[in-house]
């Protein structure tokens, strides 16, 4: 699975802004209303989200996503190994209540 794969299964929702896609990294802004939509294809690529909105990350979360700008607790983060790379897709609600930013980052496994 790539970004670009995860990507290409987000058609049924509105991109409000594509900022960046790559092999690497992705970042898209979305309209909150589609965020149920969201869940259940992340549910279906990612399982459950390795950290809950509302939920204190732990030192191994905010470690894995430092280079992207890290994990707060009012954020959601997805994770999932495939073996040669770890996908995170980490959700950024603005204080708007109206859009997402959605970051997306394949790191190597070591």
């Amino acid at each position: 699975m790539t970004l670009q794969n995860i990507i290409d299964k987000l058609t049924s929702i509105n991109i409000a802004e594509k900022r960046t896609i790559s092999e690497e990294y992705g970042e898209i802004v979305l309209l909150n209303k589609d965020l149920s939509t969201l869940n259940k294809i992340f549910a279906d690529i990612f399982g459950e989200p390795e950290k809950k909105q509302g939920v204190k990350p732990s030192k191994d979360i905010l470690l894995l996503t430092k280079d992207y700008g890290g994990i707060w607790e009012n954020q959601t983060l997805f994770k999932k190994d495939n073996g040669e790379n770890i996908i995170i897709a980490m959700l950024w609600p603005w204080q708007d209540n109206i859009h997402t930013t959605l970051k997306m980052a394949a790191i190597r496994n070591k």
